[in-house]
């Protein structure tokens, strides 16, 4: 085709400098200077064993203080457009801004170590390059039109990350030193730290970024993925829908920059998950930027026991991710890679690593003396000067003037912390979280969650509805008509329409709704089905997202095979968008194990450490059916232990209605919580669980299910789960007259009013009893029987508990086993001789 005559045309390449400088493309990081200490050598490759001009010329390009390491990219056109950026000239740079930078980074570390010797803070001293980094980067960001960034940084350099960064008053960060006013954070708060910080970046060029520093525990890259959740969340809202192009075209308005330690990004599995998934449909937030604050250490290991590859970053080439290896004592280069991704990024809206090799001055923390496992590496540090000693020399500026200004600057606002009397306040939640309450529950904030049949009817249309010309698969096509049945009240309703029935509903009433799990579409046990597949063309259908043009949006996705990032990402995203369900499934509930980190440090405690608010829904199967130990127990023990001051509920529903009603109420409810709820498995479409349409209608969920079946029993069963159908399927074989059975739906916060209101209803009960499935030393009986015994101990009732024997492996692999346990079960929650 002929060129245009607008289109530049590019010069004959040279075959022989092509030869040469693709070597030095694919290998020459490994020869680059990367370490300001010498200690990390550069290798020697015999690719790289060449003489001559083009030689001379490329290793000035790629083993100098840059080492570049993107060869391995799938895009050629990401590979050219690399490369020529790194062989052109290299562009000015403000030298008088970055001495700035760096002599304030490296002061307000100095001053703190002055002012509070031997105090942990997580020196950034080594490694001050970082600051100028951001600089660059978000300076770029700017004009490539961001309007916000979402960070992440575990503990080291955080504080100075705060200040210069999120630019936070430094008398409003050391004010954490002087650990002002403890009575108002008693038995909650956090180290300084690990807390998160907002505020208002301005560029260069005076544009004005929002800046949000995400609150992070000691599991390092734990906050990845939360990060990467909120990032997307806010591209939502720019974009004000979650279609694939929608966020595509607003990618540059947040940028997401996490920032790593060595050996964590080598070391921790969560970064890999995290990684993994940055081009998923269901998570991609146009590209993370990725900073290793590499310091060859850590705590006290050396990087040759860190990881097997030679750098840190290398877990990133296993996808198509460029990594720039950067000596942090070359500010300079630091500031224009730092361009150059922030660049890439925004052209291809893609990943990319900056892996800023630099040290530390101090031990692990200041307490520490590094000189008892590193004394080699310590003694050359110990006469190493300052970089922005270093660089003022380099570049012949006069430091002393702004050093001497900078350093009265923070000595004056340590002084003012000294004087603070409240803590001051770090972040400031976004306006969007106006509406909602935290903290304890209060009555005044239930809501009802009843639909008329009509209502329910005319949904029910619209979620069958299929697109002219779909081609359904004759089991769908089946199903559908049944669900047509459910809805219209011709024939009962299981958990799977439910579960429809209350997301279109609250997306008809404005709720946005995203549900990502593994096989979540179809669901585990066949369930769900809300996603349809064309059986000529697997065109997907989501029916959810088609009720009405003026619905919000709806994602329903399949996740990775990955627990702790998808969690954390759903957190994340449930942290900057509380007006929608956000829910995340795992594909049994025995699963979550491996989001533990997850749920412990934000899910349960984020609240109460950091004061940030969540509605995220954990749905995890669970249910004892002979499936053996990794398939019938989600822990409800562990969640149960997490409980307290109504950090969160976790419940149980009994029967498709409740499952319905429970939905709606924690997206109509303004008290924001996260919800774990323990979905059935076998009890999906049981006849027992399912429910009629006038269920529907009822107001409420109710925490605990009555038993209205029996009238002054002498003997009440409470239960959760599917052993409450069990019992009530005993019961009838028995013919028991004298047995009431309830089933406690929410287990926390405790239902006590009601629980105790279903003992007034049975004056005569000559006994209570607790029946789980779970073993002894598992399932809610540590947290129920306590607070049952106390309401009995009023009435002179006893209580005794009916489970299985304590067990290190929650169930057994033997179906036939499982059948004989659970038959003795029943047998005993009956067996208590009581009198008529």
């Amino acid at each position: 085709m002929a060129r245009s005559s607008t289109t530049p045309v590019k010069p004959a390449l040279n075959p022989e400098r092509e030869r040469v400088f693709d070597a030095f493309r694919r290998w020459g990081y490994t020869q680059a200077q990367l370490d300001p200490l010498g200690m990390f050598l550069p290798l020697q490759h015999p690719d790289l064993a060449l003489d001559g001009p083009h030689a001379e010329a490329a290793r000035r390009v790629y083993c100098g203080t840059v080492g570049a390491d993107f060869m391995h990219l799938e895009d050629p056109e990401q590979r050219q457009w690399i490369a020529e950026r790194l062989e052109a000239d290299a562009a000015a740079v403000d030298q008088k801004k970055i001495l700035e930078r760096l002599i304030r980074a490296d002061l307000f570390e100095q001053v703190l170590q002055a002012r509070y010797l031997g105090t942990k803070r997580f020196s950034l001293e080594g490694v001050t390059a970082l600051i100028p980094l951001l600089d660059s980067i978000l300076d770029a960001a700017a004009e490539h039109g961001a309007v916000e960034s979402v960070m992440a940084l575990s503990h080291r350099g955080r504080l100075n990350v705060m200040v210069h960064a999120a630019c936070k008053s430094p008398h409003e960060v050391v004010a954490g030193f002087e650990d002002v006013d403890p009575r108002s954070v008693l038995g909650a708060g956090d180290v300084k730290y690990h807390i998160g910080a907002t505020g208002t970046y301005v560029t260069s060029s005076g544009a004005q970024l929002r800046v949000h520093l995400a609150s992070n525990p000691s599991h390092l890259d734990a906050v990845d993925p939360v990060a990467m959740g909120r990032a997307r969340a806010k591209l939502t809202r720019h974009a004000g829908s979650a279609e694939e192009q929608s966020l595509a075209s607003v990618r540059n308005k947040v940028v997401p920059i996490t920032m790593h330690g060595d050996a964590a990004f080598a070391g921790q599995g969560v970064v890999a998950e995290t990684l993994n998934l940055a081009s998923l449909k269901a998570y991609t937030v146009g590209g993370t930027i990725h900073i290793i604050v590499n310091n060859l250490i850590g705590f006290t290991t050396r990087y040759t026991q860190e990881h097997s590859s030679r750098f840190a970053s290398d877990v990133s080439k296993r996808q198509s991710i460029p990594v720039f290896h950067v000596n942090g004592e070359d500010p300079d280069a630091v500031v224009r890679i730092g361009r150059l991704a922030a660049d890439f990024r925004a052209t291809f809206g893609a990943e990319v690593v900056v892996d800023i090799i630099g040290y530390r001055r101090h031990g692990h923390s200041e307490v520490d003396d590094p000189t008892i496992t590193q004394p080699l590496l310590y003694d050359r540090i110990k006469s190493h000067p300052p970089l922005w000693k270093i660089y003022a020399g380099k570049t012949g500026l006069d430091a002393a003037p702004i050093a001497e200004k900078i350093r009265a600057e923070y000595e004056h606002e340590q002084t003012q912390a000294s004087k603070l009397k409240k803590i001051p306040k770090m972040r400031q939640l976004p306006p969007y979280w106006s509406p909602y309450r935290w903290g304890r529950h209060d009555a005044s904030y239930e809501v009802d969650t009843g639909i008329s049949r009509e209502r329910l009817a005319e949904i029910t249309e619209k979620l069958v509805r299929v697109p002219e010309g779909f081609h359904v698969h004759p089991k769908i096509a089946k199903l559908l008509e049944q669900r047509a049945e459910m809805g219209r009240g011709k024939r009962p309703a299981d958990y799977g329409f439910a579960e429809s029935l209350a997301f279109g509903s609250l997306l008809f009433e404005g709720t946005p709704l995203r549900l990502a799990g593994q096989d979540s579409q179809r669901g585990t046990f066949n369930q769900r089905h809300a996603v349809l597949i064309d059986t000529k063309t697997e065109r997907e259908h989501l029916s959810l997202a088609h009720l009405d043009p003026a619905q919000p949006f709806c994602e329903i996705h399949n996740s990775s095979l990955s627990e702790a990032a998808c969690l954390g990402f759903e957190y994340g995203f449930s942290r900057d968008y509380p007006e929608a369900l956000v829910m995340w499934e795992a594909q049994f509930g025995d699963f979550a194990n491996s989001a533990q980190i997850i749920i412990d440090q934000f899910i349960s405690a984020g609240e109460d450490k950091w004061n940030l608010p969540s509605g995220i829904v954990l749905l995890l199967p669970h249910g004892f059916e002979g499936q053996g130990p990794e398939h019938s127990s989600a822990r409800i023990e562990r969640f149960l232990q997490l409980c307290g001051e109504h950090n969160m509920q976790i419940c149980q529903p009994s029967n498709a209605a409740q499952y319905f009603h429970l939905l709606r109420r924690q997206a109509r409810r303004l008290w924001r919580k996260p919800l774990v709820v323990f979905t059935p498995k076998s009890m999906l479409r049981h006849p027992d669980a399912c429910s009629s349409i006038e269920d529907f209608e009822r107001p409420r969920f109710s925490p605990v299910v009555t038993d209205s079946s029996i009238a002054q029993a002498k003997r009440i069963l409470f239960a959760s789960g599917k052993v409450g159908h069990e019992l009530k399927a005993e019961r009838r074989r028995r013919k028991d007259t004298h047995t009431a059975i309830y089933s406690l739906d929410q287990l926390y916060p405790f239902p006590r009013t009601e629980i105790a209101a279903a003992l007034d209803e049975h004056p005569e009960a000559r006994e209570i009893v607790w029946v789980q499935e779970e073993p002894a030393n598992m399932g809610p009986l540590f947290f129920i029987l306590p607070r049952i015994e106390s309401l009995a101990r009023a009435r002179n009732l006893p209580v005794r508990s009916v489970k299985r024997s304590a067990s290190a492996s929650p169930a057994t692999g033997s179906a036939k086993a499982h059948e004989m346990e659970q038959k003795t079960l029943l047998e005993l929650a009956f067996t208590t001789h009581v009198r008529s």
